[in-house]
């Protein structure tokens, strides 16, 4: 089956110390990954090594299955057919923006490149600016600069590392959203490097989490968020609660009651478990008899987050309502998605 990239076995090392250990991705066709993990887990070491900017120890890589790293090859990185979207977006700043956007078009026919030019600057919605010069854009606009002229050499693959964050945050989640459309209506496939999750929930079609080199779990954003393979990829993607928790009769006995098990039983009877609660699955009731107490509050916005003592535990939960510190309240649960099983530790 074709891959738009297939990175297998993966090492890279620095200083003899792995920055990647054996990593393995499949990306398909026009699908924009995200690389999501913090400082120092190894995602802008392997946008690199794809892009053919960084020496490789083992492992091979195809980009619409032609091979352009292996045991007995390896393609330079001006004949991979890669765009690359920097963090500064790397424009000349003696260009026009239009003169930008044509760089990479030097061999091509001027005519044809002419229309390619006005073609990409009417794409990124930068019609009658191709007279300007970088520093007479804004931010955003000098990110749609740098989109157009990836875009114009028809790149098998477009890179793009930490492309959002010099965007004032008032424009960045607009911008997100037209990168993305016009990503899609070109056909475009992209992996891209962040630390930032609502930018990857806003704009990956799948998640790779990295930690220490590896990619911990791959998948949509809904998939890692709801059902994580580990703690440490629940914790990088959200506030949640942990609850003790034990299988029994088909059903988990948690602090909030039993939760049936009968579509999908994971541990044997008998099991304790962690039991997984994101806030927005925790409902919050005003009750002078309740059972739970808040003990913060920290104002968000369009809701609150509270943490809340239940019965000596401590719950996080997301509500619109405005309850004060030391309120009594109720605790009800409404899971309409799944949640994690984890073994206690």
């Amino acid at each position: 089956m074709s891959h738009a990239l297939s990175v297998q076995n993966l090492t890279c090392r620095y200083n003899g110390q792995a920055i990647l250990e054996n990593l393995s991705l499949v990306v398909e066709d026009n699908e924009i990954v995200c690389l999501l993990g913090a400082s120092g887990c190894g995602k802008t070491t392997l946008l690199k090594a794809i892009a053919g900017l960084l020496p490789l120890e083992q492992g091979s890589m195809a980009i619409n299955d032609r091979t352009i790293v292996d045991s007995q090859r390896w393609v330079p990185p001006e004949n991979r057919n890669i765009g690359m979207i920097f963090q500064d977006y790397a424009l000349f700043p003696h260009l026009t923006v239009a003169e930008n956007v044509a760089f990479g078009l030097r061999h091509w026919d001027k005519t044809k490149a002419k229309t390619k030019v006005a073609e990409m600057l009417s794409l990124v919605r930068l019609d009658g600016l191709g007279q300007r010069y970088p520093h007479q854009l804004s931010g955003g606009q000098q990110q749609r600069v740098a989109i157009a002229r990836a875009l114009a050499c028809e790149p098998d693959l477009i890179l793009l590392d930490e492309p959002f964050s010099n965007i004032d945050t008032q424009v960045r989640h607009g911008l997100i959203r037209e990168i993305r459309r016009i990503f899609k209506a070109q056909g475009v496939t992209a992996i891209f490097v962040t630390h930032s999750r609502e930018e990857a929930f806003a704009f990956a079609d799948r998640l790779a989490v990295m930690h220490n080199g590896v990619i911990e779990q791959f998948g949509t954003a809904a998939e890692l968020y709801y059902q994580p393979c580990s703690r440490f990829v629940a914790d990088f993607l959200g506030a949640g609660s942990y609850l003790p928790a034990t299988v029994h009769q088909h059903e988990l006995q948690t602090p909030l009651g039993p939760i049936d098990l009968s579509r999908a039983v994971t541990f044997g009877e008998g099991k304790h478990v962690e039991w997984l609660v994101r806030p927005q699955n925790l409902k919050l009731i005003e009750d002078e008899e309740g059972e739970g107490v808040i003990l913060e509050q920290q104002f968000m916005g369009d809701s609150c987050r509270y943490t809340v003592d239940y019965k000596g535990h401590h719950l996080i939960v997301n509500t619109p309502m405005i309850l004060q510190a030391g309120q009594r309240v109720s605790v009800e649960l409404d899971l309409y998605q799944s949640v994690m099983l984890a073994a206690a530790s």
